[in-house]
């Protein structure tokens, strides 16, 4: 088997440059796998879906060489379920591992929870949602497609056995610890690691490269 490659989905209002897609970028290059981390926001983040998220994942596996695991931070964890879900079902390469980051498996009706109703209609209303993005350092415009299309995944009925890594941080104040657990409870293809952090996981990266590296199949 040839070394596997790796496709990094950095999460909402991220970029390829954030620490932790150049941080596995770095490790991918020093272990001798192929490597490709999209930008998730092109070609602008107003606009931005889910779908078009799963379409450009479907582009990066294509352009690298058979086998890929996908890795996923937040919304890229989440748009990494359904990419693999829709590629296993089709007659192309497969994504055989997937590492999932403080995955946002619960992304529209956490969205809902958050916002609460009367947010939820203005966004609806106005088409416009204004976000801090991090990849930026700016705010910018997020339309209500992403809302629309989110509205059409589901993550806890997606029918995948694609073997699985999660890391969780139990201190995360973004995704829920308990929803995390609640998908990989009943998956026993899955691996979660419950670790002392927050949502961006920082403090354990050294330690989830070498646990991501073996389960990879790769020297760390």
């Amino acid at each position: 088997m040839s070394a596997r490659s790796i496709v990094y989905l950095h999460g909402f209002a991220s970029s390829p440059r954030s620490s932790k897609a150049r941080f596995v970028g770095e490790r991918a290059a020093a272990a001798g796998l192929p490597f490709l981390c999209p930008d998730l926001n092109a070609p602008d983040f107003q606009s931005l879906t889910v779908s078009r998220m799963i379409e450009q994942a479907n582009a990066a596996v294509d352009a690298l060489p058979d086998p890929v695991a996908l890795v996923g931070s937040s919304l890229g964890a989440f748009v990494a379920v359904h990419a693999a879900a829709g590629r296993n079902s089709a007659a192309r390469p497969r994504v055989d591992r997937m590492v999932l980051m403080a995955p946002a498996f619960d992304l529209a009706p956490s969205l809902e929870e958050e916002f609460g109703p009367d947010r939820m209609r203005e966004w609806e209303t106005s088409d416009r949602l204004d976000v801090f993005h991090y990849g930026e350092n700016a705010t910018r415009a997020l339309g209500w497609g992403f809302m629309a299309d989110a509205r059409r995944y589901d993550a806890f009925a997606v029918p995948l056995q694609t073997p699985t890594l999660i890391y969780q941080g139990t201190a995360d104040e973004v995704v829920s610890p308990d929803q995390v657990r609640r998908w990989a409870s009943s998956r026993p293809w899955v691996i979660l690691r419950l670790v002392d952090d927050g949502h961006q996981l920082l403090g354990h990266l050294e330690a989830m490269w070498a646990d991501i590296a073996q389960f990879l199949g790769a020297e760390a």
